[in-house]
């Protein structure tokens, strides 16, 4: 997820320190996925109402990973974003997702 999606979404309300641990998350592997450098260009900070990865088979996991994010940092989701993660998310299989709250 961008920082600047984050920010929009709370951090902008998070001390330093919190920010810090959100941009630096090693304690979920989901956090922080290695992309290409054209890919992550590409999202910029666009949210998945904006953009969505080329790769249809990935979208799924894109979506699950986004919400998981998003719950375990305790982020807002806009109505255009909700519509399209609810979207994507009614295309994939029914998978439960575990979330640690990280604050």
């Amino acid at each position: 997820m961008p920082l600047a999606e984050s920010w929009d979404s709370g951090a902008s309300t998070w001390t330093a320190k919190e920010r810090e641990a959100y941009a630096n998350d090693l304690d979920d592997p989901r956090a922080l996925i290695a992309v290409t450098a054209t890919s992550n260009r590409s999202k910029a900070d666009k949210d998945p109402a904006q953009s969505m990865p080329p790769a249809a088979g990935y979208r799924c996991q894109y979506a699950t990973t986004w919400i998981t994010v998003k719950t375990r940092w305790q982020l807002s989701v806009d109505p255009a974003e909700a519509a399209a993660l609810t979207h994507i998310l009614g295309e994939c299989p029914n998978t439960p997702v575990e979330v640690e709250r990280a604050r």
